[in-house]
């Protein structure tokens, strides 16, 4: 049975059930996963006020699964990573009128980036950051599973996570996409398109829009061609779930290159891109106080250290 392995993870604002309920009620087409706690003793002076609160909470909107994180008001989303969300003819009866009731939805109390319009490349397009501040491309598609040449094009998922390489890190959309295809098995790159001129920052050869298959998963990378500089940040990380500790060392091995920024499996990557990099069954590792406090003070997860910690508090 297949299971997502990397899962996009918004940070909340002590806000996580008032989050996912939005999604639920403007996607309609989401359900719940699982929800963990936070425990009730062993935490840092930082998370006294979240005991026994909501820690995380599991959502799927449409076909792509999300960690909703429960913490304080650290880090806000921006545009650097955002959800394109595809709309055809096979998935609604209506795909543009049920495009329109969704972004109505998103841009209430949003910030509208490109509104939703015709353009060259899509009949109707648009891109908005939603009240809590995360970043959705809506976009109609009725090319079918054929590329513009009349090439067979490889089924993706409606609902791709896409980077935005903005400011200084203009032209590592194509560099970052190639990493992640080598760092995950099974992995390929997609469609590919260059700007053809100086746009803004981005250069002639630099990626107007890009994406690749991580494991099955699809992704999207672009260069900005505007001014504005978004950088990456934990606001919206990239959960990987990893089956054992051999796993947890090959992606941290490749993907952690800031040391300053490693923290209970956290990570940065050489562009910036924050990874949490866990076991996939770190619920259940982590439920004993003891292996949670062991968990807050370590930088890369070691299974065998949480097992310990929670062995020795119960014997």
């Amino acid at each position: 049975m297949y299971q997502q392995k990397i899962v996009p993870s918004i940070w909340c604002n002590n806000n996580v059930e008032e989050v996912v309920a939005f999604y639920e009620s403007t996607f309609g087409d989401v359900q719940r996963g699982t929800t963990t706690h936070y425990p009730t003793e062993g935490l840092l002076d930082f998370q006294l006020d979240f005991a026994g609160k909501p820690l995380s909470v599991e959502f799927t909107i449409y076909d792509l699964r999300f960690l909703g994180i429960n913490a304080g008001n650290e880090f806000h989303p921006n545009p650097s990573i955002s959800f394109m969300v595809s709309y055809t003819p096979d998935t609604d009866a209506d795909p543009q009128a049920r495009m329109r009731a969704v972004w109505d939805q998103l841009a209430a109390g949003g910030n509208v980036l490109m509104p939703l319009d015709t353009y060259d490349f899509s009949p109707l397009y648009g891109w908005v950051q939603d009240k809590f501040g995360v970043s959705w491309q809506l976009i109609f598609d009725d090319s079918g599973d054929v590329n513009p040449d009349g090439s067979p094009r490889a089924p993706r998922r409606r609902v791709v996570p896409t980077f935005l390489f903005s400011g200084d890190k203009v032209g590592s959309a194509e560099a970052a996409g190639k990493l992640y295809v080598s760092v995950f098995p099974n992995s390929h790159t997609g469609d590919l398109a260059r700007y053809g001129e100086p746009t803004g920052r981005a250069s002639a050869e630099d990626l107007m829009f890009s994406d690749f298959s991580l494991n099955g998963e699809w992704f999207a990378a672009m260069d900005s061609g505007n001014e504005g500089t978004f950088p990456f940040s934990e606001a919206v990380s990239l959960l990987i779930e990893c089956e054992d500790q051999e796993e947890i060392d090959m992606y941290w091995n490749v993907l952690s290159t800031v040391p300053e920024a490693e923290v209970c499996g956290w990570c940065k990557d050489e562009f910036g891109v924050s990874w949490q990099i866990a076991p996939r069954d770190t619920a259940r590792l982590t439920e004993n106080p003891a292996a949670y406090s062991a968990m807050m003070g370590m930088k890369k997860i070691v299974i065998a250290d949480l097992e310990e910690a929670a062995a020795r508090q119960t014997s």
